[in-house]
């Protein structure tokens, strides 16, 4: 019964959601997470008959295996979603999470890369070679628009307009939005798609408009775009880590280092709450912080 349920919850995820695969598999392990833990405390006959006690013994559970606040939050939110389902299904008649009231938590503020690093980086793919050429074009892509690495993966040949200088991003929750693109990140893409993407899709016969493709002609996967970012910085002369995400954060920090408005950071983001981008607004605030406290003489 539990496997028909969360096979039916992942249909959903997937079809009407339009969720990806890697937010599928943290529903599903939280899921699975939760069905352990039944069974091993009292053993439910059904994920139907979960009561609010349950919930309340399984909330301390998670606080004596010491989850972070921020797991136990992702964990709490899945199963309120499927148990949501459940109830907008006729499965069941209440849900027994969405009574649940988690301590507020102060968020970490999100790890960007300064314009000298930027610069240094961008160094690091300057030269001629096809992997540089790819790899600036996969860079300035992700920087220029801000773009998740879902997006960038997901992109299509179609989707990138050269006499607008927009490209369409098919984001979370199948939600398109228009994002522009500067002249750098044009030249990029021009130049990789010239001498490096379509020999490449010649060269082995392949049929697909992804974007962004590996050395077989296959389009990359986020775990690609990963390893590539990796490896740039290893050509570089910075000493620090790299994910696709830090690069989003960048983008959105730098346009309001900029006076860029919030409003307008909110759209290229793809944001449906406006809460979710004034994050950004903390790291601007400290960066002026810090800066004053470095450069002013009576700091």
């Amino acid at each position: 019964m539990a496997e028909k349920l969360i096979a039916e919850f992942q249909q959903y995820l997937r079809v009407e959601r339009q969720y990806s695969s890697a937010t599928l598999k943290a529903y599903t392990d939280d899921l699975q997470l939760f069905i352990k833990f039944l069974k091993e405390n009292g053993g439910l006959a059904s994920l139907t008959a979960v009561r609010r006690m349950d919930v309340h013994v399984f909330m301390s559970f998670l606080y004596d295996q010491h989850y972070q606040a921020t797991s136990i939050e992702r964990i709490i939110s899945s199963l309120r979603s499927f148990y949501r389902f459940l109830t907008k299904n006729g499965q069941i008649v209440d849900n027994p999470f969405s009574y649940v009231q988690l301590k507020r938590h102060p968020r970490p503020l999100p790890r960007f890369f300064y314009e000298k690093e930027m610069q240094e980086l961008f160094q690091a793919v300057a030269g001629d070679a096809l992997v540089d050429i790819r790899d600036r074009a996969i860079l300035e892509t992700l920087y220029a628009t801000g773009m998740r690495v879902s997006e960038c993966t997901g992109l299509k040949m179609t989707d990138v307009d050269f006499n607008l200088k927009i490209v369409l991003l098919h984001g979370k929750g199948n939600k398109d939005r228009y994002v522009p693109f500067g002249r750098y990140c044009e030249q990029a893409l021009q130049r990789y798609f010239e001498q490096v993407r379509s020999p490449l899709i010649s060269k082995y016969h392949k049929q697909h408009q992804a974007v962004f493709i590996n050395q077989h002609g296959d389009p990359l996967t986020a775990a690609g775009i990963t390893y590539i970012l990796k490896q740039i910085i290893k050509r570089s002369s910075l000493t620090t880590t790299i994910h696709p995400h830090e690069l989003r954060h960048t983008f959105a920090t730098h346009l309001l280092n900029r006076g860029a408005d919030l409003r307008a950071v909110q759209e290229f983001l793809g944001h449906s709450s406006l809460s979710t981008t004034q994050i950004y607004t903390h790291v601007t605030k400290e960066h002026l912080q810090r800066d004053y406290q470095k450069y002013f003489p009576r700091s």
